[in-house]
């Protein structure tokens, strides 16, 4: 009764939020515009199945993602798994970052795999393909957003362990792609920029703000709502820096094609 009641609960809930998105568009449409849409029908099957999507999915993220995120943090910060990673000779007051080394681990796998099997990143990485008449490779477009949130995340949670400050890390990103911004091919900085954002949506969020969290209430000192949020602003601030870096790195191997090509003519 407990799961049926769930359902329902949250099945009300969506529709609640997705309502005022259709009296918008379905406004505009019939009030503004004054046209029927073509295939009105099946806009509305569709729509239909969007709401049972979205209700499964939100009782997906509470009944598994949230619960597994907090389950590994716990695990991987559980005094006697981190005691097992002392030296002989070492105490539990020799702990420090170090130590937490299977969490740094866990979080930048976490965060690649996310980030690759993310549908909002597939959908850009697709449409700047077309856009740039295969210019800009899907999967090397992928791989360069998952590394940074990757190293993001790694980075992030090394914050929490250690209780760092956010701020000196954040500014000291935007320092950097302000300074990347400058010198990229021009080609690739708005796309940069919108893959930091692209990377934050239906399946990264979920695991990384449940990570954090988890992270937070088992590592000792540290207070979730001060330290359990802040992984998904370096999930979105480190894709930037690494696709420019990989627009970077492409235009320097180009460039020294280039010139092997030229050299090797004049040598001919």
């Amino acid at each position: 009764m407990d799961i049926f009641e769930s359902i329902w609960t949250t099945t009300l809930g969506t529709i609640n939020d997705v309502l005022p998105i259709a009296a918008i568009i379905f406004g505009f449409q019939f009030v503004v515009l004054r046209q029927k849409p073509a295939n009105l029908g099946q806009i509305l099957f569709g729509f239909l199945w969007v709401l049972v999507g979205l209700s499964l999915f939100l009782l997906g993220l509470e009944w598994c993602l949230f619960p597994l995120g907090r389950l590994m943090a716990g695990q991987l910060t559980d005094p006697v798994f981190i005691e097992s990673t002392l030296q002989a000779g070492e105490t539990a007051a020799d702990i420090d970052w170090l130590n937490y080394y299977w969490v740094y681990v866990f979080a930048f796998m976490i965060g690649f795999s996310t980030t690759i099997a993310e549908p909002s990143l597939i959908a850009v990485a697709i449409k700047a393909n077309q856009v740039s008449a295969g210019a800009i490779g899907i999967w090397g477009l992928r791989i360069a957003v998952a590394l940074g949130v990757a190293v993001g995340i790694a980075l992030g949670c090394y914050r929490i362990v250690v209780g760092d400050p956010i701020h000196w890390y954040i500014i000291s990103g935007y320092v950097l792609v302000v300074l990347q911004t400058m010198v990229a091919p021009k080609i690739i900085i708005p796309l940069a920029y919108d893959s930091g954002g692209v990377t934050t949506s239906t399946v990264t969020v979920p695991l990384v703000a449940a990570l954090g969290l988890g992270l937070s209430e088992t590592v000792p000192g540290r207070n979730p709502l001060i330290d359990g949020f802040g992984l998904i602003a370096f999930a979105s601030l480190f894709p930037i820096i690494s696709v420019m870096a990989y627009a970077q790195l492409s235009e320097l191997r180009t460039a020294m094609t280039k010139r092997g090509n030229k050299q090797t003519r004049r040598n001919a």
